[in-house]
């Protein structure tokens, strides 16, 4: 421990303090003046290392020294009382000191004790005679050397100032949690601790303590010697003299950057996990409407409905089985293509389904789209591929790539038997197949010869990051009627089925859609290479913040909003202010943010102020 200004150097009678072991790890001057010497922490052991006497002039074994005895008993008491009965609390000593004079005083040890109870070392004062007369028969001294030495051993920083503002003490976890030793502190302003910009608290609290109010605890920052800032509570206490006035204070601030940081990471999940249940429902709102587009009767409507929330349910039981990390590609295939009596037990089918790879674990999102695309596949090949009939096989066969753009996932789907889809309109299945890969990277081809029909799939692995493939054409550049007559909006959205969803209102109403991008190089290749009149911006790809491509529409002049599941607390700093539309959304809200956004900058209200183009998150 460090000598200072603090409590046990206070004392006007000779004091020790050891560790739970009884090494002597502070002291004050009048105990060095009493030993005639002044040992170092750690130094000394059960006393001043000096010769002890006991009152009858005979030798005392260091392990019978007072200190000694009471950690002993305390040791084979565990949780009994503090002073063991066979240890006396005052014993008459003599102490010889280095130069050979002896000195006569009374001990009065008394154990230390954590916040949990356990023993933490010793307190001991020496009263010469002349204070043994005088000493409170309360044990005052004692009382305040406890005090002393539970500020002393604190954790926490304890910090006595005037009302001037200016240290009179500073303990350990001062030292430790700021880094200022007691004598570079010692009559310096408290302010040397306290960030400029929060001058005002200190202001105000010495302002309150003035006037003999309390200052409750409050969360706030404080500086380390270092420049580094740490995150404390605070606590003020006034301290008055006899007469009742406040003469100064004492402030305890206690460490709470675990806390803080607990905090904000309890603030991530929960944004995360709002995030995660409105993407969810917006892509089940997007799987219903494309559904009904292509829909021929209700009744095939709630079939294919059925069957593409079925999938996503199961992509998320095997996410919640790994924990949300991740979902194994060999159980995704099992779950989304085996058929439903062989999930159920039985082996319709299984014969003519084949399946070999090596173990993988897809990241959460990959898995959820990797998901419906299976999905897809499995269901098309059922109604007219190599599934319909009884003789057709499917063959599903992937593996890894590795190459200067990163390491892939290359998966073979080949049917053997059944009929090719028609050509001309791929319908929504066959669209979600080839856009959901597209949105990460990756790329769907279809293939049809003599073996049969079949696709290769690619997808980037997300521990390398991989060169991603160009932008796919823009789509819906007729020049349609409707509210949006022509104007061009760039979509920049990671979900495919949402991006999907986006585009086929912006279309129907008339606007020509650049994009969809689904990763950020992309939206940042549009961005650059596109012309175009607004754009609506995802405020989070694939866990990767756009800051970037707003500043670059900032740039352009281009006027833009957010669409998130986050809320106002997820967009890009210096962004806040923009439009944003939470997920899930409808048509309408949609089209009237980008109505809003086409119709120009935003207009000031006849007050003068600015009102903003945001819809309800």
């Amino acid at each position: 421990m460090t000598n200072g200004p603090d409590l046990i150097a206070s004392l006007p009678v000779a004091a020790l303090v050891t560790d739970a072991d009884g090494w002597v790890v502070r002291h004050n001057a009048a105990a060095a003046a009493l030993w005639g010497r002044s040992p170092a922490p750690g130094e000394a052991r059960w006393s001043g290392a000096v010769r002890l006497l006991a009152a009858d002039g005979a030798a005392l074994p260091p392990d019978a020294t007072p200190v000694a005895r009471l950690l002993a008993g305390a040791a084979s008491d565990a949780g009994g009382p503090e002073t063991p009965p066979e240890t006396p609390l005052e014993t008459p000593l003599v102490a010889e000191r280095p130069d050979g004079s002896r000195v006569g005083y009374v001990a009065r040890p008394a154990l230390l004790r954590d916040a949990d109870g356990r023993v933490a070392g010793v307190v001991e004062l020496m009263l010469e005679p002349a204070e043994i007369e005088t000493a409170d028969p309360g044990s005052a001294e004692l009382a305040a050397a406890r005090l002393a030495a539970i500020v002393s051993s604190s954790d926490d920083a304890i910090v006595g100032k005037s009302l001037d503002g200016r240290v009179t003490s500073w303990n350990d976890g001062a030292v430790r949690m700021f880094g200022w030793t007691p004598e570079e502190m010692a009559g310096q302003p408290i302010t040397r601790i306290i960030p400029a910009e929060l001058l005002h608290e200190e202001t105000e609290i010495l302002a309150r303590l003035r006037r003999g109010e309390r200052v409750a605890p409050f969360d706030t920052e404080r500086l380390r010697k270092d420049g580094g800032r740490v995150a404390v509570s605070v606590t003020v206490s006034p301290i008055r003299d006899a007469g009742g006035r406040v003469v100064g204070a004492s402030k305890i601030a206690r460490d709470v950057g675990a806390r803080k940081r607990a905090e904000a990471t309890q603030r991530r999940l929960f944004d995360e996990l709002n995030h995660r249940v409105k993407n969810t429902l917006a892509t089940i709102q997007a799987i219903a409407r494309q559904s009904l587009r292509r829909a021929a009767s209700p009744e095939a409507f709630v079939r294919s409905f059925d069957g593409r929330v079925g999938a996503l349910a199961r992509a998320h039981d095997l996410l919640v089985a790994g924990g949300m990390a991740g979902a194994d590609l060999a159980g995704l295939v099992q779950a989304l293509v085996a058929p439903e009596d062989e999930r159920a037990g039985g082996d319709a089918e299984a014969a003519r389904i084949r399946a070999a790879g090596p173990a993988l674990t897809l990241e959460p999102r990959v898995a959820v789209q990797l998901a419906l695309v299976l999905h897809e596949l499995a269901s098309n090949a059922r109604r007219h591929g190599a599934l319909s009939g009884p003789d057709g096989r499917l063959g599903i066969d992937w593996r890894l790539e590795a190459g200067p753009d990163g390491r892939w996932l290359a998966l073979d789907w080949q049917e053997e038997g059944g009929a090719a889809p028609a050509a001309g309109d791929p319908g929504f299945g066959i669209a979600m197949v080839e856009r959901s890969l597209t949105a990460s990277g990756g790329s769907a081809a279809r293939r049809a010869g003599p073996e049969g029909f079949g696709w290769e799939i690619r997808l980037p692995l997300p521990e390398t990051v991989p060169v991603p493939g160009a932008a796919g054409p823009a789509v819906g550049l007729r020049a349609a009627a409707g509210p949006l007559g022509g104007r061009r909006v760039l979509v920049v959205e990671d979900e495919p089925l949402l991006a999907m969803e986006i585009e086929s209102e912006l279309a129907d109403a008339g606007a020509a859609v650049v994009g969809p991008a689904g990763t950020l190089e992309a939206a940042a290749r549009l961005i650059e290479a596109e012309a175009f009149d607004a754009a609506l911006l995802d405020a989070n790809l694939a866990g990767r913040p756009v800051g970037t491509l707003a500043a670059a529409l900032d740039a352009r002049g281009v006027p833009f909003a957010f669409a998130s599941g986050y809320g106002v607390s997820g967009l890009p700093e210096g962004f806040r202010d923009r439009p944003l539309l939470g997920k899930p959304f409808s048509a309408e809200a949609l089209l009237a943010l980008v109505g809003r956004l086409l119709a120009g900058p935003e207009r000031p209200a006849d007050d003068g102020t600015v009102v903003p183009l945001r819809t309800p998150d």
